[in-house]
């Protein structure tokens, strides 16, 4: 028999293949080979890209059916004179309007830095959708291209 160690405690084992080149030295290995796991590969995609995609799928479906409602049942107010019927109203709309600008002025000096082709777009489709849609997208496709970035 073959003895290896991993931490304090020495192992026993029937496999020549499974010894630490240099015995008694804990490198680490030793764990590995006592799982069934295989080592964890790094993927392309980072997490945050998927969270930011599922933000985005959120933001799209609940802007649009919101919107399609107002077109379905107009409440008599024109749509901006909506966004101050009250002020609990008022407070969100200027609360939307700020955020919405400092996410176009991201997005442009971001998409340029980075080199994100069509940046543009998503601040004109954030007029077409909602910035609930297309801010957290360009955070994805952001995300994507640091992890392409960072491999190279």
């Amino acid at each position: 028999a073959f003895l290896m160690r991993s931490s304090d405690r020495l192992l026993t084992s029937t496999d020549p293949c499974r010894l630490d080149p240099i015995p008694f030295i804990d490198t680490g290995r030793e764990r590995a080979h006592m799982t069934d796991r295989a080592p964890r590969r790094s993927s392309s995609t980072p997490p945050a890209f998927w969270v930011y995609l599922a933000v985005a799928a959120i933001g799209l479906v609940g802007t649009a059916w919101f919107n399609i409602q107002s077109v379905v049942n107009p409440s008599g107010d024109t749509f901006f004179a909506a966004w101050f019927a009250n002020p609990s109203v008022s407070s969100l709309s200027w609360d939307l309007l700020a955020t919405a600008s400092a996410a176009s002025i991201f997005i442009i000096l971001e998409g340029r830095r980075l080199g994100i082709r069509w940046y543009w777009a998503y601040v004109i489709f954030s007029f077409v959708t909602a910035v609930a849609f297309t801010f957290p997208l360009f955070l994805a496709v952001r995300e994507r291209r640091l992890a392409q970035a960072s491999a190279a």
